[in-house]
């Protein structure tokens, strides 16, 4: 929860939705509002949805005299759901929820707006003019590149909440990034919905590497560009030969893999096979053999039978993953995953579990090996930092927003000591 004045952000879900509060607050902000309390919810599983409604109540209960707005996917999604708890003064969909003119309006007279975002056909002009020049409490800037998705996976409900898929023009992204470096950051994170998809909506059909290109030698005070999650098998050639040659460019990819059985994959409608994630890790291994890879993996999905489950099990270390983030599979109501036949709850919780000790051994392993070598961190808030490969790092007195050299003289099971 983050807090400014008389406004509240209570962000739920990815680091696109961090960047997006932190542009409410200021519209609320500037909007003139007085003790509110805005919900960015997420929708990427029924725990999430969940989390944001007990959040909601559990805030009114503690703030009745406080007006409540709900935003984010699952407002986008399921709007009703939120008007039926009888506790929101306005549920507003993801197209409007980073405008002014929607605090503009709102500071005068509550209402409930959700348009159809899948009509959007805007460029993502809108979400960059409106980027902010900070994020409270961050340390690391993160730019909004991309929103929208036009996949389909079977198991996701995101399109739906984030409508298709809208690109930032490149000046636009290089002309913050630039005023960012400017505010002091260090860091910059390309975030977006779908981010390797960047480019196809603009002029010329440009790819990811080309933006990153340009933001690398327009932006030469920047120390440190970072990718948030992207799909191997759109990588670019140039957005290779980047991550391969420029040092500026974190030796970090966090992927969106999701399993590593053929059969589920494409039951999941996903672009990839098990063998393009492996070549893809093993190739840019060989480039740049100080990468570390993470990745979305899902247990439990429909027809997933134990070999199969196996051969995800067998992919974290055919990839060599560090960085694990793992989902049960949650049936969202209109996918057509949800449709397919369960194999139940206690099945996901407990090969995510089995999934999750695998990570754990992979990251002891990682952490162990980096014992003894000269690392180079950006600190932040709360006594942690980050090395260059994502890796956490404890960092003991030391103020937030530098860039230090540290050897590494062990480790607590999760997170490098210097």
């Amino acid at each position: 929860m983050d807090k400014t004045s008389s406004i509240e952000v209570v962000t739920f879900g990815c680091r696109l939705n961090a960047v997006e509060s932190e542009a409410i607050r200021r519209a609320a902000r500037e909007a003139g509002h007085d003790n509110l309390v805005v919900f960015n919810t997420c929708a990427v599983t029924n725990e999430a949805v969940r989390q944001a409604r007990q959040a909601i109540r559990r805030m009114k209960r503690e703030r009745p005299d406080a007006r409540l707005i709900v935003t984010g996917c699952a407002a986008q999604i399921d709007p009703d759901s939120f008007t039926k708890m009888g506790v929101a003064d306005a549920v507003i969909g993801n197209a409007d929820k980073a405008k002014p003119q929607t605090w503009a309006s709102l500071a005068i007279t509550p209402t409930t707006r959700v348009n159809d975002i899948m009509a959007l056909e805007e460029s993502g002009h809108h979400f960059v003019a409106g980027a902010v020049d900070a994020i409270e409490g961050q340390t690391r800037a993160f730019v909004e590149i991309q929103n929208g998705c036009d996949h389909r996976c079977t198991f996701c409900i995101i399109p739906y909440g984030r409508g298709p898929s809208r690109s930032a023009a490149a000046g636009e992204v290089v002309e913050q990034i630039r005023k960012l470096v400017g505010n002091g950051y260090r860091e910059a994170v390309l975030t977006g919905v779908d981010l390797t998809s960047w480019g196809h909506d603009l002029p010329g059909t440009p790819k990811l590497g080309r933006l990153l290109k340009q933001i690398l030698q327009h932006v030469p005070d920047l120390e440190r560009l970072r990718l948030s999650s992207i799909d191997c098998i759109e990588a670019d050639e140039e957005m290779l030969e980047i991550i391969a040659q420029e040092r500026r460019l974190m030796p970090h990819l966090h992927l969106s893999l999701q399993a590593g059985d053929d059969m589920i994959l494409k039951r999941m409608k996903r672009r990839h096979l098990r063998e393009d994630a492996i070549a893809f890790c093993a190739d840019l291994r060989r480039a740049r053999p100080n990468i570390v890879f993470g990745a979305d993996l899902i247990t439990g999905f429909p027809t997933e039978s134990e070999a199969m489950f196996e051969r995800t099990l067998d992919l974290v270390n055919a990839c060599g993953l560090t960085h694990l983030h793992v989902f049960p599979f949650s049936p969202r109501p209109g996918t057509p995953a949800a449709r397919m036949p369960q194999l139940g709850r206690e099945i996901a919780k407990a090969r995510a579990e089995e999934l999750r000790k695998l990570g754990a051994q992979r990251l002891q392993a990682h952490l162990d090996a980096q014992i003894g070598k000269t690392i180079s961190v950006l600190t932040e808030r709360g006594g942690n930092g980050r090395a260059e490969d994502f890796t956490l790092v404890r960092t003991p007195a030391q103020e937030p927003g530098h860039i230090i050299q540290a050897t590494v003289t062990g480790h607590d099971g999760q997170a490098l000591l210097i």
